[in-house]
């Protein structure tokens, strides 16, 4: 297991060494179900125990790792019910967002939307999948940004933190990611258009493709586990 070294300020020290967790279970650098070992990521991330730990009830109460007495913390690995179930919520999330968005974004908004765009589909052409992602979720955030309602927001938040790392995966597969492209394409076209019809559509269309993508990779991951090794 490995990250990039970087200075930590000591503001907001926890805060930090979280951004650096939450990106490393995302980009599965931390496996779901693997323990999080404290002294490992201490030296990895050059911190100590006392914000480390900090970071970790986090991420907990994002619903990304989970405590457990006297074990310590592992990552969430969710279950296909509990994956239907959030992806259901966050599609309606997703798609209201989009609906408010094209009818509030203003002219600010869309050129920096636009903007991320080129660059994520730099990224696309480049198959560099971590910084594509990064740039996705961005747009993303930024579309629920504009639809301008703080408590639509902070459910989409709590509810995307769960989804994180199964939405990064399902853009392995190279037809599903080329599909995924194509569907933010229509997304840029509807909020130029101001169109939250169009927007509320491709937006739920968007996350019910994810879902799919996720499920399948999900049986096939069990499938794996549970063929045995040939000797």
């Amino acid at each position: 297991m490995t990250a990039e070294i970087i200075a930590i300020p000591r503001a907001a020290l926890h805060e930090q060494v979280a951004h650096r967790l939450r990106q490393m279970l995302v980009e599965n650098r931390i496996a779901p179900g693997a323990k999080l070992n404290e002294r490992e990521l201490a030296e990895v991330l050059k911190v100590s125990r006392t914000p480390l730990r900090e970071a970790i009830k986090m991420l907990a109460a994002e619903g990304l790792v989970e405590l457990l007495p006297n074990r310590g913390a592992i990552a969430v690995e969710l279950t296909e019910d509990d994956v239907r179930h959030t992806f259901e919520v966050m599609a309606g999330l997703e798609a209201q967002s989009g609906e408010l968005a094209a009818q509030r974004i203003t002219d600010a908004e869309l050129a920096e939307i636009k903007a991320m765009h080129y660059e994520m589909m730099a990224a696309y052409t480049r198959r560099d999948l971590p910084a594509y992602y990064r740039l996705n979720a961005a747009i993303h955030a930024a579309i629920n940004a504009a639809a301008k309602n703080p408590v639509l927001s902070a459910t989409y938040q709590q509810v995307n933190a769960r989804l994180q790392a199964l939405r990064f995966r399902s853009n392995q597969d190279g037809d599903k990611w080329r599909a995924a492209v194509k569907e933010h394409e229509m997304m840029i076209d509807a909020l130029t258009a101001r169109d939250p019809v169009a927007m509320r559509a491709v937006l739920a269309s968007h996350l019910g493709n994810k879902l799919s993508v996720v499920i399948e990779q999900l049986r096939a991951a069990q499938s794996e586990r549970q063929t045995p090794a040939k000797a």
